[in-house]
């Protein structure tokens, strides 16, 4: 298949490598901040591919894993209630709230549904005019825009029985909170493509120059994987900090215009909590005043609902790349894809879940 299996190709990942273990002169910490990253690196082996010096450390980059419980619990809330149907991507139904999960409350009778966009929940509204449809908007700059148009979709067919739940966030400001907090030594940062694609490369620019931290945009296959990592080590072994594309394929500096005017009209940014991280300031995305008719913690009345994290979950600190999920106490344990404990042992993104799926219990 054009534009992947040539990325998996082992005669073209060897030269990387070797490149690599030419450059390197000293440890260097390096955190991928998606968790497709993650899972990809899990998978192909490629930390095992670097030299000893190269550290590769996760970061908050699992749109699921950083919704916060708060909002797992108002969207428990929201879909017991008679005449609902709420709508979620799958990964969504196994993370756990204060006490239960969405997939406990569809097992009791809710009408919860596993949709593949926010525009499937607009169809479902427009075909159930007597029904309450709510779909559950989570995710980075990636899955913003298609959320936003469903709105506008909405909009357009004057439908008053669709809504959103918005747990939006945002990339870059995640990011200078990890650095300005210093609890994890990062020496420079694997960038999301996908969010790229949609936001372009410029909101990091800032970053690299008050922090001199390279930030290098890369994809998510063996070769885009190991381009970026030789771009953030060459940088860092010459004392440079610039934020550069290794993803050029599918990153343009400016981002999607179309999509970014997408955003701008149908979403604020707001100061927003991060599952596991607090409240960062300005890191999300919320309905602007003009659709607030459609945010469904203001027609359900839950804006104000908190949650109860697990006091056992150590995934706040997976997710700042301190502590690695294997080092868990609960690992592989109490705390299994079955039965999890956070948000990082349920996604297909989570870092938790890709030490559990791809290394044994006892390897690195």
């Amino acid at each position: 298949m054009k534009f992947l299996d040539e990325y998996r190709d082992g005669e073209a990942v060897r030269p990387l490598v070797e490149a690599l273990q030419r450059r390197v002169t000293r440890p260097w910490t390096l955190m991928e901040v998606c968790g497709g990253q993650t899972h990809s690196i899990m998978r192909f082996g490629i930390d095992r591919l670097l030299p000893p010096a190269i550290r590769l450390i996760h970061g908050p980059g699992c749109p699921v894993c950083v919704t916060p419980v708060a909002f797992i619990d108002k969207a428990l809330a929201i879909a017991e209630r008679p005449g609902v149907v709420f709508c979620s991507f799958g990964d969504m139904l196994r993370v756990p709230g204060s006490a239960e999960d969405l997939l406990r409350v569809k097992s009791r009778g809710g009408d919860v549904r596993i949709v593949y966009s926010a525009l499937d929940a607009v169809q479902l509204a427009a075909r159930l005019p007597e029904r309450e449809v709510v779909f559950f908007a989570v995710g980075f700059e990636t899955t913003a825009p298609a959320n936003a148009l469903a709105v506008r979709e909405a909009r357009r067919l004057g439908l008053r029985n669709f809504s959103l739940l918005v747990s939006h966030v945002r990339v870059p400001p995640a990011l200078e909170m990890l650095l300005a907090s210093g609890k994890a030594q990062v020496d420079g940062f694997l960038a999301a493509g996908h969010v790229c694609a949609v936001m372009g490369t410029t909101e990091y620019l800032p970053l690299t120059a008050r922090y001199h931290v390279p930030i290098v945009v890369t994809g998510f296959e063996p070769v885009d994987l190991l381009r970026g990592i030789l771009d953030c080590v060459t940088q860092l072994e010459e004392g440079r900090a610039e934020v550069t594309n290794a993803y050029e394929r599918v990153v343009a500096p400016g981002g999607n215009r179309t999509a970014l005017a997408l955003l701008e009209e149908v979403f604020q940014v707001v100061d927003r909590a991060w599952r596991g991280l607090g409240k960062i300031p300005r890191s999300g995305f919320a309905l602007r005043e003009a659709f607030a008719d459609m945010d469904a913690e203001l027609r359900f009345g839950v804006a104000t609902m908190g949650g109860v994290e697990s006091p056992e979950c150590r995934s706040g600190e997976v997710l700042q790349g301190i502590l690695s999920p294997p080092d868990c106490p609960a690992f592989g344990t109490r705390c299994t894809p079955e039965h999890p404990l956070g948000a990082t042992m349920v996604s297909t993104e989570g870092a938790c879940a890709a030490y559990y799926r791809y290394r044994r219990p006892g390897e690195a």
